[in-house]
């Protein structure tokens, strides 16, 4: 497929390949929920610009609204619910890090003898004269009522994440008549509870 793309596409994908790598590496190198989520998303919209630069416009769309989205909703639960603040203080990244890198670097390398070992058939040179309708019918065809099911559900998701995180402090989540008071609060008199 690379020896039928235009000069600009091939070094598009090159560029977009290692930026998505070098963020990739990122998401373990940084020392912050945060700032993983946004190296993340960076790898994300990479792979995104690499579909785009391959003429596959709908799952470059796709990957793209998936990924922004999904990362969104992360920090939008990172900030309402991790006990430092919106995941940035200084925290490891990874666990059990030589085991990690040693089932990485093996998996890695698994990939790539059969990436160039592999027979790989020849693609059909006729293409349909709309390629984007026939992945959209082979993708929903039967799982239809799935996909609208799964797409209300995360609707819902984001609604009730946006919620949860709408700009309340920790002491009145108990409605607005019963505001509860912090235990440092001075009471009447002076005194401190």
């Amino acid at each position: 497929m690379l020896s039928e793309l235009s000069g600009w596409a091939v070094t598009a994908v090159a560029v977009l390949g290692v930026l998505s790598v070098a963020a990739g590496v990122a998401v373990f190198v940084v020392d912050s929920m945060a700032r993983a989520t946004f190296a993340l998303l960076a790898s994300f919209l990479a792979v995104a610009g690499i579909l785009l630069a391959l003429d596959l416009v709908y799952l470059a769309v796709v990957t793209a609204l998936m990924m922004t989205i999904e990362m969104a909703i992360m920090a939008v639960f990172m900030i309402m619910f991790m006990m430092n603040p919106a995941g940035l203080m200084p925290m490891t990244m990874v666990h059990n890090a030589k085991g990690s890198a040693g089932t990485g670097a093996g998996a890695f390398v698994v990939l790539v003898v059969g990436i160039w070992t592999i027979d790989w058939p020849m693609p059909d040179p006729e293409r349909p004269a709309d390629s984007t309708r026939q992945l959209g019918e082979a993708i929903m065809g039967s799982h239809m009522l799935v996909m609208l099911v799964i797409g209300i559900g995360l609707f819902a998701t984001i609604l009730a994440g946006t919620v949860l995180a709408t700009a309340r402090g920790r002491y009145d989540r108990f409605g607005a008549g019963l505001t509860a008071k912090r235990p440092d609060d001075p009471v009447p008199g002076g005194l401190r509870r």
